[in-house]
């Protein structure tokens, strides 16, 4: 996959052992590079032995070195157009736009690369039967929760969002068998969601993690959409991450339509009638007096 091979680096990083973690580093320094070299020669660059080398790639879920290589002649032909570049002070504003724009779109091609593989039909058979749907997030991940909230209500499931640590951890606690909590993070560290989602899980509850795939998060869930762009979400506002969440959460709510067929129409249906009947009508009356 064009995304995947050196953002997979990233997320391994901290799994890596030492020796690893040096092979790690060189080849995200030098991509291109790697390319070109026997794996003796990418050993002694990286300053280790040639097993590493070995260890490494497998580390990343990969056969081997030649494996390795496979996925690195994506990254090199990869189109130059959606190449993600920090802006620069000395950017101009047509510039800097479009590096903004750039990585909005690299960030949903990735989705997209990689959507096949997402478990949404598993998703959708948890939330058809769920008692309620919780969607959990902190920060900008709070703000995708309550959009998606508010789409997904509209298909017949009652729903809740949990938007901070109070409300995570009362909602965890309470937690039955038929809850499904949807939980949104970029990094998927957040102790208070982390520790919270296992207390609900443990209460019996289903687990839909949006996130990192390698990260603790992951771990406490029943499924798994790896959605982790790059993006350095400690430092700067979230964009390209929000931007991903959002995407798969449309995604998941359009394959849950799909699996609650024409209740989910009539329901969607309703909701817009009442609109159109009703709230719009005496909206406009009010304006107009």
């Amino acid at each position: 996959m064009i995304l995947d091979i050196m953002q997979r680096i990233e997320r391994s990083l901290v799994n890596l052992s030492p020796a690893e973690q040096k092979v790690a580093q060189w080849v995200r320094g030098h991509p291109l590079e790697t390319l070109e070299l026997p794996i003796a020669q990418l050993a002694e660059n990286a300053g280790v032995s040639e097993p590493t080398i070995i260890r490494f790639c497998r580390s990343l879920g990969l056969a081997g070195f030649r494996a390795l290589k496979t996925h690195l002649v994506a990254v090199s032909q990869q189109p130059a157009s959606y190449v993600h570049q920090d802006v620069q002070g000395a950017d101009g504003v047509e510039v800097a736009v479009g590096k903004v724009l750039d990585n909005a779109i690299r960030a949903l091609m990735d989705i997209r690369a990689t959507a096949s593989d997402m478990p949404f039909d598993k998703a959708a058979a948890l939330f058809n039967g769920a008692r309620q749907i919780v969607f959990v997030g902190v920060g900008a991940s709070g703000r995708v929760a309550e959009d998606a909230r508010h789409k997904f209500f509209r298909l017949g499931i009652p729903c809740a969002t949990a938007t901070d640590a109070q409300t995570i951890a009362q909602s965890a606690a309470i937690a039955q068998q038929s809850d499904v909590y949807v939980a949104l993070s970029h990094n998927g560290h957040w102790p208070e969601v982390v520790e919270m989602m296992r207390l609900a899980r443990s209460n019996g509850a289903r687990i839909v993690a949006v996130t990192d795939p390698n990260s603790a998060l992951a771990r406490t869930a029943d499924c798994v959409f790896a959605c982790h762009p790059p993006e350095d979400t400690s430092v700067y506002t979230p964009m390209s991450s929000r931007l991903a969440q959002l995407a798969v959460l449309d995604a998941l709510h359009v394959a849950l339509s799909l699996s609650l067929g024409s209740d989910a129409e009539a329901h969607l249906r309703a909701s817009k009638r009442v609109l159109n009947d009703t709230v719009l009508p005496a909206f406009s009356h009010t304006s107009v007096g």
